[in-house]
This record gives structure tokens, C-alpha cells and sequence, in this order.
């Protein structure tokens, strides 16, 4: 059984979780959900970031210890991935021992290579970002991400010698492998990379909340030097755990496209600095929008996610952000097109099917299944659209994979109104109808159930399959032909209400 870890970024603590992350979170939880289905052994890490002089300071002015705002506001985003349905194999905190023993390791692991060494800086900085930002990132003194001016910092710190990794991953990123994707968010990677590398400043002096560093205990580890570390921390880095090499030989970074520069410059050549492979894979989505504007906090435009989920469900949230935009561009949010996918491609194709089937099965065949024969609905059309969401899936395309499954939907539909099995007395031609369609529900479940969690085991469930099998290797069972037939069928009541 292949490793296969897979991790979102650790959010920031003087934040509230809003649809952006849910849309991190929802990708990372339905490709580990998919990678399950295919019999990896999947670990999927997630958390939050603690430390820094933002926190800090948010925590003042609302009058709370530093600990007290860290454990509410990492508790809200708990929740939310609850309420979202996200499955999460560990959620790690940056306040945790584990970490700061992980990041100390590590330091001391750069520094004994010569990669880190003392020095005066002072440069603009994004209190927000966390971030300095050099004249050429600057926009007419802005940050660039938050629009607001910047900081002059100027104190001793101890620096990574970045400089040191220009020519590595370049090497790294001409390997021919892919470790960014989409391929164009690679070049923007690479634009930072062939731009030249500076060495980077990772202490302060002028705080204290976060970890120090283990042989100068006047500095403190930079915010983004310490959180980057954490995916080593949740996979044993840190105590030497068994799985840590499985784990981190097959590593997949799911992050917005805000943090390329981090996660694929910085962060490789941290890695390769303490003697360790760089991650395999980053992921790189784009932003969900409102009105053109990035979905944040600090624009006032951020979307609960949860009032979404208590308005439309689960279902139609997760399958929604799934299902409009490729991984990898940004792309609009409107509620308009969230009640469309709904109505059209849930309610109407693939829980009319359901109705249907499982009507017909009770009314004319006294629930029991007939098996498929594909005889009437045609075996090679279905595989196809079975064989190209598959790989779509383990491309990390799902929108694609999900529009393969529409389009089988749609061809069964198709065949169902020609065929018209309410109007068939004769018992053997209605069973070759509906044990077809029953297979492409098997189908169709299977295929939808790194999204479509509670409904992908309702209809297994309807059409006499135990739905546990989602939550194991159902890799061998996406051909034609498994469903045997035999099984109780239950009517089922309409799985996607519409929305009026």
C-alpha cells in the first residue's frame, strides 16, 4: 500500500475561517478521500499557525493571554472543518512541544550545514503577511496582497542563505517532474527563482511569542521559518517517527496561489539545507473571488462557509466548490451558480435517477435488484466516462472528473426516457433496464464520494451495497459489471430537494 500525505497550509490565528479556506480544505479532503478509495495509505495534516508579532498583538488588544486567543481561534476552525465534513488525519498547532522540538531539530540541522549566519537588515514589512517584500514586489509602497503601506524594519537577525540554492532548484524544477501544478503556476514560481535569489532574514528580537532559536535564545524563529516546518513535524520529523521517510517520499502541498513563494522557493531549499529531499508536489489553487476581489478578512468580503452549509447543506457546498472552478484558476463565487449546480446536476440528474430507478425496482420487481447485463445501456460509453474520471481524479482535476460523471448521468437519463422502463410490463426487459442503471448508480456513487460523502453512501445503501465501502480500496471495482443483482432495494426519498 503506497504512502501518499497530502497537507493544506496552517491558518493564521487572527483569522476566522471563511469560504477560501473551506475551498482549501474541501479540495485537500476529497483528493484524500479519492487516494483512500485507491488503496494509499493516506495521511492528511492540517492546522494552525500561532506564533508571530500579529497574534501577539491581536491578543493585547483584545485583552486575552497570547494561549487564550491561540486555543479560540484555533478551536473555530476546528469546528468549521467539522461542519464542512473534513476528514483530517492530524491538526497541528504550532504552540505544540512536538513542533517546537520539530523546528529546533531543524534549525540546528541548517545551521550546522552553514546555512544560516548573523547580520544587520532592515527592509519594508507587511505586519499582515508577515512577510518583507523587496522595491521590485513593493506596489507604489504597498503590499501587494493586503494594498497597505509597509513597514521599515531594521534590526539584527540571523539569515538563510537562500542565495546559496539558486542553481539547486532550478535543477529541482527542470527534474521533469511536476513538482508545482498547474504547470503555468510553475512559471510563476520559476519567475521568482530566475529573478535571483536573496538570503532571507528568519529571527526577530522584537518579540517573544514564538520558538527560539537553540543556540541564540535572544532570537525568535520567524513565523513563516517556524509554520513551514510543520509538515515535517505532523509526520514524525521531529521524533523520529517510522513512517516519516514513507510519508515525506510521496508529499503533496495544497496552497493558495499567494503563498507560491514560500512553499516552492523558499521551503525547498530549507529542506535541501537540512539535508532532506524537497516535498514531492505543491499543489497551487487560485483564489475563490467576490466582485473580482480575493475572498479575505481584512477586504470585508469573506464568506461563512457555515452559513452556507446551514442554508444549502453540506452537500451542495462541498459539490459546488468541487465542481465550478479548475484547480489552479481563480475563479467567482455567486450563490446564483451554486443553486444552478444544484438544482440541475444534483437534484435533477443524478437524484431523479435515483428516484427513478429505486421506484420502478419497488413498484415492478418487489425490491429486489436485477443484475446488470449491459445489454440496454451501452458498457463501453459508461466505461468510458468511468475510465476518464478516474484519471481526471488522480490528476487532481476534479471538476473535470465530476462533469464525466454528469455526462454519464445524462446518458443513462437518455436511455431510461427511450426506454421508458415505466411502461414495460415484461419482467425480463424491465430487468435488463433497470439492472443497468442500477450498475451506473454503483458508478456514479463510487465516483462522487470524495465529494458527495453522506450521498454517495446513501445510494449504495439504496440500491443494496453496503456504502463501508468507500472508506476502503474500491480501485478494482470501477468496471462495468460488479453490481450482481439479488440485493433489497429501498425507495429512496429525494436526495437533493430542489431549491426553489
Amino acid at each position: 500500500m503506497p504512502d501518499y500525505f497530502i497537507s493544506t497550509p496552517i491558518y493564521y490565528v487572527n483569522d476566522v475561517p471563511h469560504l477560501g479556506h473551506a475551498y482549501t480544505m474541501i479540495n485537500a479532503d476529497s483528493f484524500s478521500r479519492w487516494h483512500r478509495g485507491m488503496g494509499d495509505d493516506v495521511y492528511f495534516l492540517t492546522g494552525t499557525d500561532e506564533h508571530g508579532q500579529k497574534v501577539a498583538e491581536s491578543a493585547e488588544k483584545a485583552n486575552m493571554s497570547v494561549e487564550d486567543w491561540c486555543d479560540s481561534y484555533s478551536g473555530r476552525f476546528r469546528n468549521a472543518w467539522s461542519k464542512l465534513e473534513v476528514t483530517y488525519d492530524d491538526f497541528i498547532r504550532t504552540t505544540e512541544n512536538r513542533h517546537r522540538v520539530s523546528v529546533q531539530k531543524f534549525l540546528h540541522a541548517v545551521y550546522d550545514n552553514g546555512y544560516i549566519y548573523l547580520a544587520k537588515y532592515e527592509g519594508h514589512y507587511c505586519v499582515s503577511c508577515e512577510a518583507y517584500y523587496s522595491d521590485a514586489e513593493m506596489e507604489s509602497g504597498m503590499c501587494p496582497v493586503h494594498k497597505r503601506p509597509l513597514s521599515v524594519m531594521a534590526e539584527e537577525n540571523y539569515f538563510f542563505r537562500l542565495s546559496a540554492f539558486q542553481e539547486d532548484i532550478l535543477k529541482w524544477y527542470e527534474s521533469g517532474n511536476d513538482v508545482v501544478f498547474p504547470d503555468f503556476r510553475k512559471n510563476e514560481a520559476l519567475s521568482f527563482v530566475r529573478g535571483g535569489l536573496q538570503d532571507i532574514s528568519i529571527s526577530r528580537t522584537s518579540i517573544s511569542w514564538g520558538i527560539p532559536l537553540p543556540w541564540d535564545e535572544r532570537h525568535v524563529c520567524y513565523v513563516w521559518f517556524d509554520a513551514l516546518i510543520n509538515y515535517l513535524t505532523g509526520i514524525g520529523y521531529g521524533e523520529g517517527g517510522p513512517k516519516f521517510e514513507a510519508r515525506w517520499a510521496n508529499s503533496h502541498h495544497l496552497i493558495g496561489k499567494d503563498i507560491i513563494r514560500f512553499h516552492c522557493v523558499w521551503w525547498p531549499a530549507m529542506c535541501m539545507a537540512a539535508g532532506l529531499k524537497p516535498p514531492t508536489q505543491a499543489l497551487v489553487h487560485g483564489w475563490l473571488l467576490v466582485q473580482g476581489e480575493k475572498m479575505a478578512k481584512s477586504g470585508g468580503n469573506g464568506v461563512d462557509p457555515i452559513n452556507l452549509v446551514e442554508t444549502y447543506g453540506v452537500e451542495a457546498v462541498r459539490y459546488y466548490l468541487m465542481r465550478e472552478h479548475a484547480l489552479g484558476s481563480d475563479g467567482d463565487f455567486s450563490l446564483e451558480a451554486l443553486e444552478q449546480r444544484y438544482n440541475v446536476e444534483l437534484a435533477n440528474n443524478i437524484g431523479n435517477l435515483l428516484s427513478r430507478v429505486t421506484n420502478i425496482v419497488e413498484r415492478s420487481l418487489d425490491s429486489i435488484s436485477p443484475s446488470s447485463t449491459g445489454r440496454v445501456i451501452d458498457s463501453s460509453i459508461v466505461q468510458g466516462h468511468v475510465d476518464r474520471a478516474r484519471d481526471f481524479w488522480n490528476g487532481y482535476a476534479s471538476s473535470r472528473a465530476l462533469e464525466e460523471v454528469q455526462n454519464l448521468v445524462r446518458y443513462t437519463n437518455s436511455v431510461l426516457e427511450d426506454r421508458a422502463p415505466w411502461k414495460v410490463s415484461d419482467l425480463n426487459e424491465l430487468g435488463e433496464i433497470l439492472g443497468d442503471a442500477l450498475e451506473v448508480l454503483r458508478l456514479v456513487a463510487l465516483l462522487t464520494s470524495p465529494v458527495l460523502v453522506r450521498s454517495s453512501r446513501t445510494i449504495l445503501s439504496a440500491i443494496g451495497i453496503d456504502p463501508t465501502i468507500i472508506d476502503f480500496d474500491f480501485s478494482g471495482q470501477l468496471s462495468w459489471g460488479e453490481y450482481q443483482g439479488g440485493a433489497k432495494v429501498l425507495k429512496a426519498k429525494p436526495l437533493f430537494p430542489r431549491i426553489s
